[in-house]
């Protein structure tokens, strides 16, 4: 058997190829790029496949992103044993390394799923996750969703800020069902109690009837 000939001097260490949509890769070696990258922002592994975020708009992303973070920091420092975060690394499996926009955990000594590595990422499925999607057509409610179903992730929320549309589903029997808003416009969570959303306010963006809301939930019994 002729011996592969390599054209690069036997010391040189050739540099790693940029992380790039659309590359498959494994999760080491997307997590070996991703580190090598500065000019990746956001990067996910869904089933083997990078996806690099675009630049993110104000109106269609960091805004309803702000306001889905306000009401849920609201609802986590009046719970005890929940931790609330923004964009973490998620690692849920060898071909899924997500950066969700908003993760709510449940503490792994009050019964949570998740742990922290030695990196400090989180492994194993969120409790809730909240992602902010530029329509229906994003990848948030494609292979992303069926891989936080997969995973075990108990409640995901979508918002959709060109149709301003908010869709909340919650995992019964190892598939998502939408959750349906009462006969006041409210979604009320199956795994957090008493966490509330009126979603004809948030849809208008008036935030203080948002908090009401949430303040009413966190004022039942349960």
């Amino acid at each position: 058997m002729t011996p592969r000939i390599s054209l690069a001097p036997p010391t040189t260490t050739l540099p790693l190829p940029p992380l790039e949509s659309g590359d498959r890769l494994s999760r080491p070696e997307f997590e070996r790029r991703y580190a090598a990258d500065p000019q990746v922002k956001k990067a996910e592994l869904i089933e083997g496949i990078v996806y690099v975020a675009s630049p993110l708009r104000f109106q269609h992303h960091a805004r309803p992103h702000s306001r889905l973070h306000g009401w849920l920091w609201t609802y986590q420092i009046a719970t005890p044993k929940l931790q609330l975060g923004i964009e973490p690394t998620v690692r849920l499996d060898l071909d899924n390394e997500v950066q969700p926009d908003i993760v709510l955990l449940i503490e792994p000594d009050a019964g949570g799923q998740t742990q922290l590595s030695a990196e400090d990422y989180i492994e194993g499925a969120p409790e809730l996750v909240v992602e902010i999607a530029a329509s229906s057509a994003a990848i948030d409610l494609g292979r992303k969703q069926q891989v936080y179903r997969r995973s075990g992730v108990k409640e995901y929320l979508v918002w959709q800020s060109f149709e301003q549309r908010l869709d909340w589903f919650t995992l019964v029997d190892g598939n998502y069902e939408r959750l349906q808003p009462d006969s006041e416009g409210m979604l009320k969570s199956q795994a957090f109690p008493g966490l509330w959303l009126n979603l004809n306010a948030l849809a208008q963006g008036l935030m203080p009837q948002v908090l009401q809301g949430l303040q009413q939930g966190m004022a039942t019994p349960e």
